[in-house]
């Protein structure tokens, strides 16, 4: 609400400024509009950032807009309308994805408190410890399968590992083994993050698959490995109405034979709670930066073949 009153006033001073040109009344806009560009992102966090970055891009782009017309610039006009329209997709797409609402994004609805509990139903509290998986294991389990996801996430991008995965996806195909990924909508920062990183590995488009093709395939799954993601492969996002991400669509991973989730560290992802799934009975641990973890993979399963 704060943030909308400041909007409101600030454009308001702004129509007194242009009509009657008093300073004073560009200055009191002004000082608004900073303190609204603060207080629009001071509170956000968690999960809801890369949403944040996609509607700063939308409202730089509307700002050159306007730029071009006050400068009567046709350039500036249509290249600021492109960004931040483009933007503005982009963060419907992002909400949609994550269970926001577009509305509370604009107004200050980051930050948000979660959901509240149902009745008798807590948070999810972890049942089990972590279990390790080494990449002898892994090449055993992997060479063994017929059916195998992979599931890239942020880790895979920042260790520039999607040549590596490459790699192993190109050995396994050629024993016969079939290898898809699963990509969620808001994996990595903005919406085909990881479409591009497995594009720019030469990674066959047609094993690239949205997650509504192929959530449904995940119980036929022999292996699935998530590499670097965390939030996207949540369990609690359907099982603990308390928790931040609850209702946010998610790769069901779980329901796969076998899953081996590649992480640097047991941190917490993006969103800064705890994910279920690495306490799972069928659930794996495949420590190590993503890039190196996968080259010492490929080199397993290569000595193996």
């Amino acid at each position: 609400m704060a943030n909308l009153s400041m909007a409101i006033a600030a454009i308001v001073l702004g129509g007194f400024f242009a009509s009657k040109g008093q300073i004073w009344a560009l200055g009191a806009g002004t000082a608004i509009a900073c303190v609204l560009g603060v207080h629009l992102v001071a509170a956000i966090g968690g999960a809801d950032m890369p949403v944040v970055v996609s509607m700063l891009n939308s409202y730089s782009g509307w700002t050159a807009s306007a730029a071009g017309f006050m400068l009567n610039n046709d350039l500036l006009i249509i290249t600021g309308a492109l960004v931040g329209s483009s933007g503005a997709i982009l963060s419907v797409i992002m909400c949609k994805a994550m269970n926001r609402s577009i509305v509370a994004v604009i107004f200050g609805g980051f930050g948000a408190a979660p959901p509240k509990s149902a009745a008798g139903i807590g948070p999810a509290v972890p049942v089990g410890d972590m279990v390790d998986l080494d990449d002898k294991a892994l090449a055993s389990a992997l060479l063994e399968s017929k059916n195998v996801v992979i599931v890239p996430g942020y880790g895979m991008a920042v260790a520039r590992a999607q040549h590596a995965v490459r790699d192993l996806t190109d050995f396994l195909r050629g024993k016969g083994i079939n290898v898809r990924f699963a990509i969620h909508p808001v994996a990595g920062r903005l919406p085909g993050h990881m479409n591009v990183l497995l594009a720019e590995a030469n990674v066959p488009y047609d094993i690239v698959l949205e997650m509504d093709e192929i959530n449904e395939d995940f119980p036929s799954t022999d292996v699935t490995i998530v590499i670097g993601a965390n939030d996207i492969v949540n369990p609690a996002a359907e099982d603990d109405p308390s928790s931040p991400i609850a209702g946010m669509p998610v790769l069901q991973v779980w329901n796969s034979k076998l899953v081996v989730v590649n992480k640097r560290s047991k941190g917490a992802g993006y969103a800064g709670i705890d994910n279920m799934l690495f306490y799972k009975s069928n659930t794996k641990m495949y420590f190590g930066d993503a890039k190196g973890a996968i080259e010492k993979l490929v080199a397993e399963v290569k000595s193996r073949g």
